[in-house]
């Protein structure tokens, strides 16, 4: 049976962060104050863009509403859609473990919660879409993760089976989505979370993706 490994986007496959702390400071300058986020809110920007807009809202120190989050994260998206790869690289390895992968049989997509179409404009700028055979975003379906349906349909459209899948990921998110489908997860030590990640009790660590094959086949049964 033909295995297959679903991957998180941000902070697992591509270091996303500065263009998403662009953003966010871009909305920030637009309602008059200064840059609100730093490069030390990686883990902040992976969480997503209302969270960064929360945490630059409590920096101001006068008060804000989930309203005023709202109506600022289009402009965020905007602002990000306009500048999305100015910064962003993919993690050492990664170009190359997933020829790999797809040279040995495996079958790979992606379950990220940015939006649909900003995904895929990523990963085609970053030359990696022909490598995985779907894409789900936070708004291809009416739920995004920790919510297990977006990681099934991801398997199922990458043509595999979910007891034969593994997801790799980066943060709480990712571990609760793989125990919410009964799947194995891997979270990687390179992302925000660096060796932190094991507290969450993953079934493995990836330390670099050379040795990404090796670690898949440790959690897949065969």
């Amino acid at each position: 049976m033909v295995k297959t490994a679903i991957f998180d986007l941000d902070g697992t496959l591509a270091d996303t962060s500065a263009d998403l702390i662009a953003a966010a400071n871009a909305c920030f300058r637009g309602l008059g104050h200064g840059d609100m986020l730093g490069q030390g809110d990686a883990l902040t920007a992976f969480a997503g863009g209302r969270a960064m807009l929360r945490l630059g809202y409590s920096r101001l120190n006068t008060g804000w509403t989930e309203a005023e989050v709202d109506a600022q994260y289009p402009l965020l998206l905007r602002a990000y859609a306009t500048d999305i790869d100015r910064h962003t690289t993919l993690y050492p390895g990664v170009l190359p473990a997933l020829l790999m992968l797809n040279a040995i049989g495996w079958n790979c997509g992606i379950c990220t919660n940015k939006p649909q179409a900003l995904a895929e404009e990523l990963v085609a700028r970053l030359g990696i879409r022909g490598q995985f055979n779907s894409l789900i975003g936070a708004d291809t379906l009416p739920v995004r993760k920790p919510d297990p349906a977006p990681y099934l349909e991801a398997v199922r459209r990458a043509g595999g089976a979910l007891a034969q899948s593994v997801l790799v990921g980066d943060t709480v998110t990712d571990r609760d989505t793989a125990r919410a489908a009964g799947v194995p997860v891997v979270l990687v030590t390179f992302g925000p979370g660096g060796h932190g990640v094991a507290d969450l009790g993953p079934d493995a660590l990836l330390h670099h993706f050379d040795d990404l094959a090796a670690v898949l086949d440790q959690v897949t049964p065969d």
